[in-house]
Formats: C-alpha cells, structure tokens, sequence
C-alpha cells in the first residue's frame, strides 16, 4: 500500500502545484514568447534570462535590439550578451552571427519543431558613464532594461509580437515599472503580456532600500514617484521637494491639457556606482542620479530639472514623436533633423516647469539660463557646425569626448533650441500682447484628449503649420535661419527679448559653485578659456583664449601655477593677484613625461555669466516661470 499511497500522492501534489502555477504565473499563448530574467546575481552584474519563442521548420534570424528609443543611436549592448545556447526538443542547436549585422543570429529550426529555448547572460558595465548600456546595478539596487535581455524574430512588427516577462528577485528586494503585474510568489513576478514595444519602453527598477511617494493630483490618474537608493539616508526626500513634484504633475498637466498615460511612475535611482542620466518612457521615466540628489542642497541644484524633463517627454517624444525617431523595428536607423523639438523643447518645457513647480528656484534658473548662453556664445565650433548638423549627427555625437569640445560641439542641440524656444515664446508673448504663448502651441501640438499611450508622429511642417495656427508669423524663416546659422554669437534673442540681457562678473553663483563642487572642475571658461579637474588636469580648452593662446591642450596638466603647487586655492589666489600686475601668469605644465613653463598673459580676474534686468523691458522670464496656477488665479482677480 505504501508505494500506490505515495504515488497518489505524488499525482495529486502535482495536480494542485499545477493549478497553482496557472493561477500564479498565467497561461502563454501559442504565439507568445516567453521571457524570464533571473536577477538574483544582479549584485554580481549578471543577468540570466531565458527566453521560449515559438517557430517554425526552416531558416530563422533573430534579432538583438540596436537602436533604443531615446537613446538616438545604435547603442544596444550587444558585446555584453554571452553564454548564448539554443535548445529545441533538449538538442542544442547550432547558431551563427551574420557577417554584416552584428545584431543578428542565423540558424535552422528542424522539422516537427515548434519553439526553441535560449539561455544567456546579460554583462551589466561596471562603468558609471553611459545611457542604459551604463553602469546599471550595485550592492543594493538594479534597473532591468528589457531590451537588453530579449532576442526577437526577424520580420516582425514590434507591435506584434507579444512577450510574457517573468522577473526573479534578490531575496528581500522590491521593485517598481510601469507593467502590470499580473501574479507575484515570492521573488517571482509574472506581468501581463504585452507588446515587445511596450516591453521596451517599461524598464524595472528594484534594490533594498525604497520609497515610494504618492503626487497624484485631485480627481487624477495614479503617479507615483518610486525612490531606489544604495541606502536609507538618501530615501529622505524633504517635504518641500515632495510638495513641488506633486505641483510638477498639476503644472503639466495644465501645461498640455491632457494626458497619454494610464498612470506614470518616476523610477528614480539614488546611486554614485551607476551611470546617471534619465531615459523618457511613455508611463514612467527612467531617473538615475547620484546618490545624494535629494539630500545635498548642491546636487539637488544640478539635478533639479531632470525628472520635469523626462516627464515632458511623455508627451514630446513619446506621444508626439518626429517621423524619422519612429522607424518601426529596433533594427532600422533613426534620424535626428528634429532633436531640436524633440530634445531642445523638451529642455525648456523642463527648465520652465521645474521653476513653475518649485523644484528649482527662479534665481537658480536664470543662472542655469546664463551658463547655458554663455557657454553657447564662446564656442568656436558654431562658426563651422550648424544647429541643425548637431541634430543631424546627434548618433555619434552622444559619445563623443570631453576634450576639444569646445571645437568639435556635442549634442548641444538641448541647450541651443532652448535658447531658441525660449525666443519664438517671447515673440509669441509680446506681438500677441500676452494673450497667446508657447503653452497654446503645446496644448495644441500635444494635448488633445486623455488618452492610453500611443503615438502620433510629426514632421517640420507639422511643427511649422502648428506654430503658424497658434500665431502666424514666418515661423519658416525663423527655425531655418537659426537651424542652420553659423554666427559667432549664440541666439540671445529670447534673453534680451524676456528683459533680460547676458553680462559676466566676478562672483561666481550658486549654480556655477554647485557644479564645482560636486564634480570637483574648475571652470574657467569664461576667462582663461578652459575648464580643469581639481588636480590641474585640462579637460578642454577653448580656441582663440588665453590659455590656448598659451600652447595648452587638453589632456595636459597644470602641476604648478606661478611657482607654487597648482591646487584651487592656489589658481583663485593667481587670478586675484594677476590683476593687480602686468606679469604673464605662469602655468609648469606637464604634457605625458615632458614638463614646460607657458606663460599665460591674462589680467581679467574670474569671470561668470549672469542675467542682468533690462529695466527699459518688461520682464516677461519671470512671467513665463511663474506658475499656470498663479496666473489663472490672478486672472480671475
């Protein structure tokens, strides 16, 4: 009786454990992929992920994704899968790369097969530089971006291909994303299927230390802000932060007068061993900053626009998207020409919201304001790239490097277009009489009605015809005088036209003194023309300054400043006192194994932008940061 008594049972606890597992992880469909991200070893920098993907008998060519939405450039990790096996029917099956794409994998499903196994790992870097191909875990937290962990069939559309993401955590970790779950036991999360597009654009987020902080607005959708720090002290976001984030939801939404989301949450990583940069989804955003970002006055400073920015983009960018950014399949080449709405509106919608909310103070703004024209006015490469070439080539620029910037540009295309933004908003303001602005433009070009996400793509007509029906104007001229100008000078035009105009002094700002401080430079940009790390290294220089002049060159190294050891101290010291004698500045500088003396002839003192009040104009800045709340109030007065 003993063994019929242990079989029944045994076929009775297989019975239940498979209901269970119905009821728990949910049935894929025939057409489903399977996918199952095993990040227990995130900690170690390793993800495991298995996929099942239903074929057919014959050639098969998956497909790694290339290019990542928001990230406008062919930069999928591919060198950072490994371990790749194939399985069908418990036979391993044998694959090779195509000679042409890396991207993709060619092999032969036999007949009487109908799915395949895969089992690989994913190499999350270890660097702290990088999008999200970047430094994505430490000792207590991860980000799980799925398009790292996914190989797809070639051919089909993304939107039609449905995957079913499984998630294992590190014992005792949570996790926040904008997928929904559909059965949780234990470690293990199964979410509702869904498209490998929407897949995407839904990374997880999950550590040991979290917070999460409710800013849904009265009579509203769900938002969430969802903390995930390397430890506890840095999950202290103070209540006046919470207050002004609640606002940044209030102040969006009346900014573009609808929404595209079912509800958002802000995944917001607090972590010095990760990469920080923020990536825009269309329900969540992806915030990775520093650890300290809400506890350190200095830090918060730089970091204050960053959620307001990605938030924007869940309108531009996600909902509204330029035509070439949308290709279709991860595999196909996006074009940057319209960065400059994409990415330079975005950068002043989120400069301008960060102030109407709160999050970062009018005073703070404008110097940020500042930096960023002033740094745009002393750049030799504008006499040479053009607005619109930086757009063009935004897919090499994002990794291009430090030095020599000031020649070759970046994707300077956020700071410029909103230079240029901020101008079309004052012309808008001031031929209308503040009766129309670019908030019109904005509830027009991405409002419409609440609705589920989508997306809705657009062209430079579009943008133009758009421009046009809030307020005609040669709006035409406007963008391509200024898209593709070469002029010295920066577009200043919004500046001088708000009642504000660029001047420089000696004191050097809160914003200016934040960024020192937290990335440890010295910014002498505006006076001898380059900026150093704290121990003299140069990091760039600007052609046609003094210190250029001079002979010095990026990755040079100032050990000596007028004969004593350069430090900070040392180099303020100098400029304080070269002001006071005709003697050349004396740099000993160190180039590899060489040392030399330059002699750097500069007699200005430090030098900083501000913005200076034009008393003779209205100050139509102020106006435009002031809050849509403040302003409604103040018309029903």
């Amino acid at each position: 009786m003993a063994p019929l008594s242990l079989l029944r049972w045994f076929a009775t606890a297989s019975a239940v454990l498979a209901v269970v597992s119905t009821l728990l992880l949910g049935k894929a469909s025939a057409g489903d992929i399977t996918l199952i991200v095993d990040a227990r070893d995130a900690t170690r920098r390793i993800l495991h992920a298995s996929e099942i993907i239903p074929v057919q008998p014959g050639s098969l060519t998956l497909q790694y994704p290339k290019w990542i939405p928001g990230e406008h450039g062919p930069s999928g990790p591919i060198v950072d899968l490994a371990s790749l096996m194939i399985h069908a029917d418990g036979k391993l099956l044998p694959w090779r790369r195509d000679l042409v794409d890396m991207y993709a994998i060619h092999l032969d499903i036999p007949e009487g097969i109908t799915s395949v196994d895969l089992k690989f790992d994913f190499l999350q870097a270890a660097r702290t530089q990088g999008f999200s191909s970047g430094g994505s875990a430490s000792d207590q937290l991860a980000a799980v971006h799925w398009n790292q962990v996914v190989l797809y069939p070639k051919g089909a559309a993304l939107d039609s291909i449905r995957m079913r993401p499984k998630i294992v955590l590190p014992n005792g970790w949570e996790y926040s994303t904008a997928l929904e779950t559909e059965n949780q036991f234990g470690d293990t999360t199964q979410f509702s299927a869904v498209t490998l597009a929407t897949l995407v654009d839904s990374p997880a987020k999950m550590g040991a230390h979290v917070r999460r902080i409710d800013v849904t607005p009265p009579s509203g959708v769900r938002h969430t802000i969802d903390l995930f720090a390397d430890g506890e002290a840095a999950l202290d976001m103070p209540l006046w932060q919470i207050e002004a984030y609640k606002r940044l939801v209030v102040e969006a939404l009346a900014l573009f007068g609808a929404r595209h989301y079912n509800h958002y949450d802000f995944l917001v990583t607090l972590s010095s061993q990760m990469s920080n940069y923020g990536l825009e989804h269309h329900e969540c955003s992806d915030d990775c900053m520093p650890e300290r970002s809400l506890i350190d006055s200095s830090v918060q400073r730089l970091w204050a626009m960053l959620l307001p920015h990605e938030y924007a983009h869940s309108w531009n960018g996600k909902y509204r998207r330029p035509a070439g950014l949308t290709p279709g399949d991860f595999q196909l080449p996006q074009t940057g020409e319209l960065l400059w709405v994409y990415e330079g509106l975005t950068t002043y919608l989120g400069e301008i919201l960060a102030a109407r909310c709160g999050v970062s103070n009018l005073p703070d703004a404008r110097e940020h304001l500042a930096l960023i024209a002033a740094r745009l006015d002393n750049l030799p490469g504008r006499q040479w790239r053009s607005l619109q070439d930086v757009s063009d080539a935004a897919q090499i620029l994002y990794g291009s490097r430090a030095d020599w910037q000031s020649l070759r540009r970046t994707v300077d295309f956020y700071d410029e277009s909103y230079l240029i933004w901020l101008e079309a908003d004052v012309i808008i303001r001031d031929l209308t009489r503040g009766k129309k602005s670019l908030d019109d433009f904005c509830r027009r070009f991405f409002g419409g009605q609440d609705s589920p996400p989508e997306v809705r793509t657009f062209t430079y007509n579009d943008v133009i015809s758009a421009l046009e029906a809030v307020f005609p104007y040669d709006w035409e001229t406007f963008w391509s005088e200024r898209l593709d100008s070469l002029n010295t000078h920066a577009p200043l035009g919004g500046i001088e036209g708000s009642g504000w105009k660029l001047t420089y002094c000696e004191t050097k700002g809160t914003m200016a003194t934040a960024d020192e401080d937290v990335n440890h430079t010295i910014d002498a940009r505006f006076s001898l023309g380059a900026t150093f790390a704290e121990d003299g290294s140069l990091i760039d220089v600007i052609p046609g300054f003094p210190v250029a002049l001079a002979g010095l060159a990026p990755g040079m190294k100032l050990t000596a400043i007028d004969g004593r050891r350069f430090t900070k101290d040392e180099y303020r010291n100098s400029m304080k006192m070269g002001k006071q004698s005709s003697k050349p500045m004396e740099f000993l500088v160190a180039n590899g194994d060489y040392f030399r003396t330059l002699r750097v002839d500069y007699h200005g003192g430090e030098r900083y932008p501000q913005l200076e009040r034009n008393a003779h104009k209205e100050d139509v800045l102020s106006e435009i940061m002031k809050p849509l709340s403040v302003r409604a109030a103040g018309k029903g007065n």
